[in-house]
C-alpha cells in the first residue's frame, strides 16, 4: 500500500452535498423554495418553447406575404402559402380568409368567426402564465414564513438556556432564518422578469393578430372562389 495514500482523509463534500446542506440550514420553507425554483425554471423553459412553437419570434413573414397576396385579390395563393404554417399569425390569418371567403358568412359572422380563433390561439399563448404569476407571489411569502419560524426557534433556544444564552446562538439561528427570504426573493425575481417579458410577447402576437385581422375583414373583400365560378 502506497504509504502516501491517506485512507482515513475526509472525503471532499460534492456540489450536491454542500447544496442540500445549505438547503437544510433553512428547514422546511427552504425545501419548498427549493421545490419552487425548480418548477420555476421548468415552467420558463417551456414557456420559451411553446412560444417558439408558435412562432411568436418569427416576425410573421409568411403572414406578411400571404396578406399582401390578399390584398391583390390572389385568395388562392394566400390560402396556400398559410395552409401548412403553424405560427399563430398564420393559423389565424388562414381562419379569418376561409371565414371572409365563406358565401354563408356575412362580415359580422366572419367577424366572430375570427374571434373565436383568436380567443383560443392567445390562450395557448398564455399558458403557464398564471403559474408564473403564482411563483412571483408565494416565493417572497415562503421565504417570509421561514424567517418568522426560524425566528421563533432562535428565541426560543435563547430563552431555554437562560442565563447561559450564548448571543452567537442567536445571531446564528437569525442568519439561517433570513436565508429563506433572500432565496424566496431569488426565485420571485425571475419569474416576475419572466412573466413580465413573456405578457409582452404574447402583447406583441396578440396585436400582429387583430391588425392581420383587421386587413382581411375590412379591406377589399375578394369574391369567394365557389361564388365566382358560379357567375
Amino acid at each position: 500500500m502506497d504509504p502516501a495514500i491517506d485512507l482515513g482523509a475526509p472525503v471532499p463534500e460534492t456540489a450536491l452535498s454542500s447544496l442540500v446542506a445549505f438547503i437544510d440550514m433553512g428547514g422546511p420553507a427552504m425545501w419548498a423554495i427549493a421545490g419552487l425554483s425548480v418548477l420555476t425554471a421548468a415552467l420558463i423553459l417551456w414557456k420559451i418553447m411553446r412560444l417558439l412553437s408558435f412562432g411568436a419570434w418569427s416576425g410573421g413573414r409568411h403572414t406578411a406575404a400571404a396578406l399582401d397576396l390578399w390584398s391583390q385579390g390572389k385568395t388562392a395563393e394566400a390560402l396556400a402559402l398559410l395552409s401548412n404554417r403553424q405560427s399563430h399569425r398564420a393559423r389565424l390569418a388562414h381562419a379569418v380568409m376561409r371565414a371572409a371567403l365563406d358565401p354563408t358568412l356575412d362580415r359580422d359572422a366572419a367577424e366572430a368567426e375570427a374571434g373565436r380563433v383568436a380567443r383560443g390561439l392567445l390562450a395557448q399563448a398564455r399558458d403557464g402564465l398564471r403559474g408564473l404569476e403564482l411563483a412571483s407571489t408565494i416565493g417572497p411569502l415562503l421565504g417570509l414564513l421561514g424567517t418568522v419560524t426560524g425566528m421563533i426557534a432562535a428565541f426560543q433556544t435563547l430563552q431555554e438556556a437562560g442565563a447561559r444564552a450564548d448571543p452567537a446562538l442567536l445571531a446564528g439561528g437569525i442568519w439561517e432564518a433570513l436565508l429563506t427570504t433572500a432565496a424566496g426573493m431569488a426565485v420571485a425575481i425571475p419569474a416576475q422578469v419572466a412573466l413580465t417579458w413573456f405578457e409582452a410577447v404574447v402583447d406583441s402576437l396578440r396585436h400582429d393578430m387583430e391588425d392581420a385581422a383587421t386587413r382581411i375583414l375590412h379591406g377589399p373583400r375578394p369574391a369567394a372562389p365557389l361564388r365566382q365560378a358560379a357567375e
